[in-house]
């Protein structure tokens, strides 16, 4: 790889600008993070530049880690958005600079600034000051300046911003070309969509110091995996779908997209949809809307927008017609685009009934696609609603949470996506459990709700931690909360032998490409509540996420989760059981390694067999105290 960047952290009073950024870029690729401001883009590129130190995490350009190496040698070009030339000096001395820095010789200083000249189609203008250049004129110096001393990598800090559309888009096209030509690894920052889909072969959007998701930019727009990229990258419809087992239900029809690529739900019950506005049909009220029909509403607003007309449907809910922001409006609203063809054949007037189908869906792979607030009274429910937390982690998955006022059991026949419960004094986790074993996948309880969250630490009982739901549900909380993530891992027999570091980074790896979620990972000896109960001693605020899967180690698990919050100052705890986990078979690299450190033969014999599926696959178990 060109470039390599491992956890990548950096904060400012306490804020971490980037958080635990870990991305791979290869030889001669071109780049592009994508996110909108304050995201950490710009923190994220001059930190490999070196104009910015980092806190956590290593930097490696071609396989030299510059961590520590100063800017001036890192072998870095860097185009900054206001071009930065020096205004008393000409083109000519401009492009020379860095390599008169470098006492390269005259006759190869001119040479060299003939070539990049050439290459930027800006042939004998050696001698005019920058003043005398147009914006793009002027940026093409920079581009050329950052190349004289023949960098390995190019960094480019959105230098398309202060140049009109027609002079961006011809620089685009012009800096892309320079890139092929040169074959030199390039990383763009912008904000600016379009000109990321046009110029990237990859793409990595950020969001609150996070990189949220990394990929082709046909792959992020059309299979995105979270909620934040599906809005981002342009307009998005996000439906509440129910899995029936066959497929997924929305309205009238039943879908069954490709689960390698759009993977159901993982709590079983519920769906988070997206549907692109070009992937909404639309016919007449009493015709089916070709080729999966969902239901009926009312035209609210036509917009003509020259080779494309935007259009607003109104739509009534019903028990599968949801909109996945809020689940419990009565009506919501419905994105659709028609060309300048089908506009013409089937004009649309406002309040027109219509019948609307889709054409393509796809199937978000969160955890979380609702948020239910459990209390015994309206006024439990609404101070639930006020906490930190809540009103935090719904203002960024885009949530409106709902409540659900239950009795004495805390029985309720919607717990699908994330239930919400207090910490009651001097019950410790029971009513989490009361709702767990109702059927609820994952419980939030919620302790002190006035602090904000500063970290998060996870524990999961099972054997593959990668595999089961609380990395999953990490990975929906990390890609909205800007906080530091720990991996808590017992130190049994798997680090016997000199094996330890090798499997914290089979975790880490796991978690990453499973999840996409990056976690530093930790071991420890003994027990866990006493080990949790030391790291809650400090003075972060701290969310506890613990997987819980078997009868037995899970009800002592609770049993002491629960002493453990009435005697230390925790903001909250979120269990996730087995329940809903997609079944996985048993694969031959990790049963090997799997039977190697447990000292047994590492061949296919029926009994380790059978005690590797047992424990990569938990999902049968019953709930604790279930």
């Amino acid at each position: 790889m060109s470039i390599a960047l491992e956890q990548i952290s950096k904060h400012y009073d306490g804020t971490a600008a980037v958080n635990d950024v870990t991305v791979d870029i290869a030889e001669g690729e071109f780049f592009v993070l994508l996110g909108p401001s304050g995201s950490g883009k710009s923190t994220l590129l001059r930190a490999i530049a070196g104009l910015t130190t980092i806190d956590h995490g290593r930097i490696v350009l071609h396989g030299r880690d510059v961590s520590s190496v100063p800017a001036k040698d890192r072998q870095v070009g860097f185009v900054f958005q206001n071009y930065a030339l020096f205004r008393h000096m000409t083109i000519a001395d401009n492009i020379e600079f860095a390599l008169r820095a470098r006492r390269v010789r005259v006759n190869e200083r001119r040479r060299r600034r003939a070539e990049l000249l050439a290459l930027v189609a800006l042939e004998g203008m050696d001698n005019r000051l920058p003043a005398e250049l147009s914006g793009g004129q002027q940026q093409r110096v920079a581009v050329a300046r950052a190349l004289a001393h023949e960098p390995r990598v190019l960094l480019l800090d959105e230098p398309f911003g202060a140049l009109d559309a027609r002079i961006r888009d011809e620089l685009r096209r012009a800096i892309r070309e320079i890139q092929r030509a040169v074959g030199i690894t390039t990383i763009l920052v912008t904000h600016d969509q379009e000109e990321a889909f046009t110029m990237a072969d990859r793409l990595g959007v950020m969001d609150r110091g996070r990189l949220q998701e990394v990929g082709e930019p046909r792959a992020l727009y059309t299979v995105p995996r979270t909620r934040f990229v599906a809005t981002f990258l342009g307009a998005a419809n996000l439906l509440l779908g129910h899995d029936d087992g066959g497929g997924v239900r929305i309205g009238d029809s039943v879908f069954r997209p490709n689960r390698r690529s759009s993977p159901a739900t993982v709590n079983g019950t519920e769906a988070t949809i997206v549907i692109r506005p070009e992937d909404i049909a639309i016919a007449h009220e009493d015709e089916s809307a070709y080729p999966h029909p969902i239901g009926t509403a009312a035209v609210t607003e036509l917009e003509f927008v020259g080779s494309s007309e935007r259009i607003r449907l109104k739509v009534t809910s019903s028990d599968h017609l949801q909109s996945a922001l809020s689940p419990d409006a009565g009506a919501f609203t419905i994105e659709a685009s028609r060309n300048a063809h089908d506009s013409e054949t089937f004009p649309l007037v406002s309040g027109q009934p219509v019948a609307f189908g889709a054409k393509r869906i796809h199937v978000l792979s969160t955890r979380i696609s609702t948020m239910r607030l459990i209390a015994g009274t309206e006024a439990a429910g609404k101070q639930l609603r006020e906490s930190v937390l809540v009103r935090d982690l719904a203002d960024r998955m885009h949530i409106v949470p709902s409540v659900r006022v239950t009795g004495a059991d805390g029985k309720d026949p919607l717990l699908s996506g994330l239930a919400v419960v207090a910490l009651e004094d001097g019950q410790g986790l029971a009513g989490a459990v009361r709702v767990l074993q109702a059927g609820a996948c994952q419980v939030l309880a919620i302790g002190n709700g006035e602090r904000p969250v500063e970290r998060l630490l996870i524990y999961t009982q099972p054997s593959r931690p990668a595999r089961d739901g609380a990395l999953s549900a990490a990975g929906s909380l990390l890609r909205h909360m800007n906080i530091d993530a720990t991996l808590l891992v017992r130190a049994d027999e798997r680090f016997m032998y000199g094996r330890r570091y090798r499997y914290l980074l089979d975790i880490r790896e796991s978690a990453l490409r499973v999840h996409g979620v990056d976690v530093r990972t930790e071991s420890f000896r003994g027990n866990i509540v006493h080990e949790l109960a030391l790291r809650l001693r400090s003075s972060a605020t701290t969310l506890l996420l613990v997987g819980v899967t078997s009868t037995a180690s899970g009800r002592v698990l609770i049993d002491g989760l629960g002493k453990l919050v009435s005697r230390e100052a925790c903001a909250a705890i979120l269990l996730t059981s087995a329940r809903g986990e997609p079944e996985q078979r048993p694969v031959w690299p990790e049963f090997r390694r799997y039977a190697v450190a447990r000292g047994a033969v590492a061949r296919k014999t029926s009994s380790c067999k059978a005690r590797f599926a047992a424990d990569r696959n938990p999902a049968g178990a019953r709930l604790p105290g279930g």
